[in-house]
């Protein structure tokens, strides 16, 4: 199915038609639908013809109350699920039965064991002493990730930062122009137009070459922007694709727990990461939003090997026979220039823990003098928000940045829903007037920093597989401070004055804040 759309491509306003919702997924979502209702139809059928059936769903239901209470997971997300359950007579039960596990799914964890063979083994324990003779609380956050997220620390090598989607474009095309063995790509959003093509153009010439590629996508995420058989087209050119998790329909997590991770590697030599995925709004080709603000980061040497590592899990659970190549970790001389661990983040049993949250939360206590949060959405719950208002409370300098024009206008209020709070403790929240800032970078003390895809909200920080970058006293620090700044030239502070809202906005917010963790 194809829509047209109006859009603003280098000054000038041009109509183009895109993909809009094929078919195989509006059946996907029917059979889901169904499946959902059929579910809770018969429970409710069964209670009301079967004697006592009704007291086994009484039961359920308490258990379910029992369980939401006594999980370890954060008091804002369950309220919801409480309300679900004991608002909504047994189809509130099912429901959290059915979509509430952040567990990955069985046909993925059933072909994890046969991808340890692709694995590589360090022993980082020389760094990490090293480390901790420098500074402790570097010390602490990066074993914090070890311990969390199975990655490693590294010597960081040479780092470059991109304060825009267009600069990385032109040193991504270079370096892909430069590969030898293998180049993999994963992303939540690869639409056709100038980046994609431009790529892609270059991914046909190196599979003629001989060169490994693979290339995998969401399939939510690129619901509306690629055909629904586009692995079956990459294919034809010589390039090994899939969708992550290819939406059959199905009455379980299949809509959360989706890959929001952005990888580009080169012959394990060159790594990409950042915001930005492959569409021309990231770079500005083509402008929905206003200004679109967005940032990435290339690392090179042997940290390069985790986002190998990474690509290799993801693409391995979603093919069932995968072959990689057989050089993937080449070991790499590089110039000392501070430390970096870069790792993933998703649900269980991956991740067993909530990487980004905690690794977040650890930064902010850590802070002594400042911290910049740029994100495009703020949904988070008490507890990062506490973390937040207790260093502004204690003199840390803190800055939050996110979009003025939304991408998401629901989304956009809840995160408005918070500044009043932030602003009384001291935080200072600017907005980006040109445009929409999709960025997602932490920045604490000029001396630490996290960049990747995580944004502080719900979807990042509980559901989505996740991947990002943990920098100590790199010199690219400086630069993503100086590109903050610049940022914050161009955006206007929040005031008190200028959040007050009418009655019907708060009491909308009342209910939107308390079901944001569903959103």
């Amino acid at each position: 199915m194809k829509k047209k759309q109006t859009i603003k491509m280098h000054n000038k306003t041009v109509e183009r038609e895109i993909n809009y919702i094929p078919v195989r997924y509006i059946i996907a979502i029917m059979i889901t639908v169904f499946e959902v209702l059929a579910i809770i139809g018969t429970v409710v059928a069964l209670c009301y013809f079967v004697p006592y059936f009704y007291i086994a769903a009484w039961i359920t239901q308490i258990v379910c109350v029992l369980r939401i209470i006594s999980s370890p997971d954060n008091p804002d997300y369950k309220l919801p699920w409480l309300l679900f359950v004991l608002i909504i007579p047994i189809g509130g039960f099912m429901l959290y039965l059915i979509f509430y596990s952040r567990k990955l799914k069985k046909r993925f964890v059933s072909r994890l064991e046969s991808l340890k063979a692709y694995d590589y083994s360090l022993d980082d324990t020389l760094e990490l002493e090293e480390l901790k003779k420098t500074d402790g609380g570097a010390y602490a956050q990066a074993k914090l990730l070890k311990a969390t997220s199975g990655a490693h620390l590294f010597k960081s090598g040479d780092c470059t930062y991109y304060p825009l989607g267009e600069n990385m474009m032109e040193d991504m095309l270079l370096d892909l122009k430069r590969a030898e063995k293998f180049i993999y790509m994963e992303y939540f959003i690869i639409e056709e137009g100038c980046f994609w093509n431009s790529i892609l153009d270059i991914l046909k010439e190196k599979a003629t070459q001989g060169v490994e590629i693979k290339v995998l996508y969401d399939d939510i995420g690129c619901m509306s922007t690629l055909p629904g058989n586009y692995a079956k087209i990459l294919k034809s050119y010589g390039i090994e694709a899939s969708p992550f998790s290819r939406l059959k329909g199905g009455a379980d997590s299949e809509f959360n727990n989706r890959s929001h991770r952005k990888i580009t590697v080169i012959d394990g030599k060159v790594g990409y990461t950042g915001g930005v995925n492959i569409a021309d709004e990231y770079i500005n080709k083509v402008s929905r939003f206003g200004h679109w603000k967005d940032i990435g980061i290339r690392i090179t040497g042997n940290s390069v090997w985790e986002l190998t590592r990474l690509f290799i899990t993801d693409f391995g659970i979603n093919v069932k026979t995968p072959d990689f190549h057989k050089d993937l970790y080449p070991s790499l001389s590089c110039e000392d220039q501070g430390y970096i661990v870069p790792f993933g983040d998703g649900p269980r049993p991956l991740y067993n823990h909530r990487v980004s949250k905690m690794l977040i939360e650890a930064m902010i206590y850590e802070a002594k003098e400042s911290i910049h949060l740029v994100t495009p959405y703020f949904i988070v719950g008490n507890e990062i928000c506490a973390a937040i208002e207790s260093a502004a409370l204690r003199g840390v300098d803190v800055t939050l940045l996110v979009p003025h024009i939304p991408d998401k206008r629901l989304v956009f209020n809840m995160t408005r829903s918070y500044y009043q709070r932030l602003i009384t403790s001291g935080v200072k929240i600017y907005e980006y007037t040109p445009g929409f800032v999709h960025a997602k970078l932490y920045l604490v003390d000029k001396k630490y920093a996290m960049i990747g895809t995580v944004n502080l909200d719900y979807r990042s920080l509980v559901h989505h597989f996740e991947n990002g970058v943990w920098l100590y006293n790199s010199p690219v620090i400086e630069d993503m401070y100086k590109d903050v700044n610049n940022t914050l030239e161009k955006s206007q502070i929040i005031t008190k004055d200028g959040v007050k809202t009418t009655l019907v906005s708060k009491i909308l917010r009342v209910f939107t804040k308390i079901f944001s963790p569903m959103l």
